[in-house]
């Protein structure tokens, strides 16, 4: 009877992943002070962002990489996870945003964050460089133009949701 009701157990849990999945256009819920929280849409233009700075090393990946940067006013924009738990992590983050006005804006997810930043680890925020850093790989004059356009687009409709 004891292993009955375990199984009982094991299947409602499978049916309510199920549900949670991204795949309906149902997005996890975030935490409180994840606002300018990005739509479906604009969320997946700027993990687009992400992946291209990530190719060519223009990215900051992780609350003390993001910190340092944003302390030596390092300009660029922050992308943050809303579903960072515990929360006191990240909460620091906007202030520091907002003090040097780099504009941020928080995703769903921290693993899809990591994932467009190619790294195989959730990541809790990253901050998205205009050029690349010394030592990274210059992009080519086309990827650079498409880059900048992609880049400029997403900071002007976060400049238009605050």
């Amino acid at each position: 009877m004891g292993k009955e009701k375990k199984e009982k157990k094991d299947k409602t849990p499978s049916k309510n992943k199920v549900n949670d999945d991204d795949e309906g256009g149902e997005l996890r819920p975030v935490c409180a002070i994840a606002k300018p929280l990005a739509d479906i849409g604009f969320h997946k233009k700027i993990l687009k962002v992400v992946k291209k700075a990530s190719k060519h090393k223009q990215v900051k990946r992780g609350v003390k990489e993001v910190v340092k940067a944003l302390r030596k006013d390092t300009k660029g924009l922050c992308v943050i996870a809303g579903d960072i738990s515990p929360i006191d992590v990240i909460t620091h983050i906007p202030i520091l945003c907002e003090e040097s006005n780099v504009p941020y804006i928080y995703v769903h997810s921290k693993e899809e964050l990591g994932a467009a930043g190619q790294t195989k680890r959730p990541t809790s925020c990253m901050l998205v460089l205009p050029d690349a850093q010394k030592g990274g790989d210059k992009m080519g004059d086309e990827d650079a133009k498409e880059f900048k356009d992609m880049y400029g687009k997403v900071i002007s409709k976060i400049k238009s949701l605050d």
